[in-house]
C-alpha cells in the first residue's frame, strides 16, 4: 500500500501563467495520471495481470504480526488523515497544477535516478535522465513543464538504490511494512537512506522542519495524482495485507530482474 505515498503548495502559479499546458507530461508519460503509480516504482495493483487467489509467491514475513500493526496504522493513517488532506489540496489546485508540481518533483530527483542508472549499467537510460534534466530545468521552466517528454520524446527513466542492490545480487531480505512508509524489505529500507542521500534535500542546507515540509509537500501532491489504487484493493480483496504484500514483492522482483536482461 506503500500508504500510497507523498504533500504541499508551491507558489508557481506566476511561472506557468502564460506556460503552455501542452508542454506538462500528462498520463501517457508518466509523470501525473494514471500511469504516473507504476511509473514511479510502484506495484499496479489493479493490472489486469494482477490476482488476489493464491499465490505461489514466497515470501519470508517473521514479522507478519508487527507487519500487520503497521498496516493498520497506515489504513487508519490513509483514511483519517491523507485521504481528507487530499481531498482539500485537489479541491484547491487544478489538475495542471498538480501535474506541473508532480514534474518538478520528479526533476529534482535526477541525482537519485541518474546515479543509480549508472550504477546499474544503464547508460542509455542515464543519458535520457540527464537531457530531459538539461532541457526541462530551461525551456521547461525550472522542471515544471516537461518539453523533454512532449517536443523531444525522452520520456522518464527511473532507479533507485535498492533496485542497485537488487541488480547487484544482494538478497531482498524479510519482508517489512514500516508505518508510514508501507510495503518494503530489508534491501529496499537500505535503499531508500541510500536514496536520501543522493537527494538534493540532504545537501541543499535545509534544516530538519525544511526538508520534512518538502518531503511531505513531495508525498500529498503524489498522492493527488495517482489513482485511489488502495480503496480499490479494499473493496476486491479477501485481506488487503496479503494482497499489497504479494503486489509489492511480485513487481520489485520482476522489476530487478527485468533490469538483469
Amino acid at each position: 500500500m506503500n500508504v500510497l505515498r507523498m504533500v504541499c503548495l508551491s507558489g508557481i502559479f506566476i511561472i506557468l501563467s502564460g506556460f503552455p499546458m501542452e508542454t506538462l507530461a500528462a498520463d501517457k508519460y508518466g509523470i501525473g495520471g494514471d500511469d504516473y503509480i507504476v511509473e514511479n516504482g510502484q506495484p499496479d495493483l489493479l493490472g489486469d495481470d494482477w490476482d488476489d487467489g493464491e499465490s505461489n509467491l514466497e515470501i519470508s514475513d517473521p514479522l507478519e504480526p508487527l507487519n500487520r500493526l503497521a498496516f493498520e496504522f497506515n489504513d487508519k493513517l490513509y483514511f483519517w488523515v491523507l485521504q481528507p488532506v487530499k481531498k482539500g489540496y485537489v479541491a484547491v489546485l487544478p489538475d495542471d497544477i498538480r501535474l506541473s508540481i508532480g514534474n518538478f518533483f520528479y526533476n529534482l530527483a535526477t541525482p537519485v535516478n541518474l546515479v543509480n542508472t549508472l550504477l546499474q549499467g544503464r547508460f542509455e537510460d542515464s543519458g535520457v535522465i540527464l537531457g530531459r534534466f538539461v532541457i526541462n530545468s530551461t525551456i521547461g521552466a525550472f522542471g515544471f513543464g516537461d518539453v523533454a517528454a512532449v517536443e523531444f520524446d525522452l520520456l522518464p527513466e527511473r532507479g533507485d538504490f535498492g533496485e542497485t542492490l537488487g541488480v547487484y545480487g544482494i538478497g531482498e531480505g524479510v519482508y517489512i511494512c514500516w508505518p508510514v512508509f508501507g510495503p518494503s524489505n530489508v534491501r529496499d529500507s537500505i535503499g531508500i537512506l541510500g536514496d536520501m542521500q543522493l537527494h538534493p534535500y540532504s545537501f541543499a542546507g535545509f534544516d530538519a522542519q525544511a526538508e520534512t515540509a518538502a518531503r511531505g509537500a513531495e508525498f500529498i501532491n503524489r498522492l493527488s495524482i495517482t489513482p485511489d489504487v488502495y480503496e480499490e484493493i479494499i473493496k476486491i480483496s479477501l485481506d488487503p495485507y496479503v494482497a499489497t504484500r504479494e503486489a509489492y514483492v511480485d513487481y520489485r522482483r520482476n522489476l530487478i530482474l527485468s533490469r538483469d536482461q
